[in-house]
């Protein structure tokens, strides 16, 4: 399975799905998908690095917990992120979750900006394990 992610139609926020062969992968491309949907990562530079962890006991959780962290560095230091190098390992009945994420400071004058991102939200949310990996439903509202 190759990893992807694609953008749905919603009437008033944004939906998307991701597909891939591991968990990690699953992680990246959501994590792309948030960040793609605020600003265009075609010239956001690697020059910050921030490690993200966490763990829990349900795969669904972690994975909002990850993303909901994405939007605290873009209102909290206004990084935005391009790369992502994630492990995950299920450990003791709990999920754990190691990230290097990757990025710059926000700058209109640099960056294109898109929508601005107010919270992840839990409805449509869904991870599940399919023939081949892994697939998400995010709905980001805008």
């Amino acid at each position: 399975m190759k990893s992807s992610r694609k953008y749905l139609e919603h009437t008033a926020d944004i939906l998307f799905q991701t597909e891939a062969p591991t968990l990690g992968e699953l992680f990246e491309q959501c994590g792309l998908a948030v960040e793609e949907s605020q600003v265009s990562l075609n010239n956001v530079e690697i020059i910050e690095k921030r490690e993200i962890n966490g763990e829990n006991e349900k795969i669904e959780y972690l994975l909002f917990d990850f993303l909901d962290d994405l939007l605290f560095y873009k209102d909290s230091e206004q990084l935005i992120f391009s790369k992502f190098e994630i492990e995950i390992e299920e450990k003791d009945g709990k999920f754990q979750l190691n990230c290097s994420a990757y990025g710059e400071k926000l700058n209109p004058e640099k960056h294109e900006q898109k929508v601005d991102v107010k919270a992840i939200t839990m409805h449509m949310f869904e991870v599940k394990k399919i023939n081949g990996g892994w697939k998400a439903q995010v709905l980001i509202d805008i």
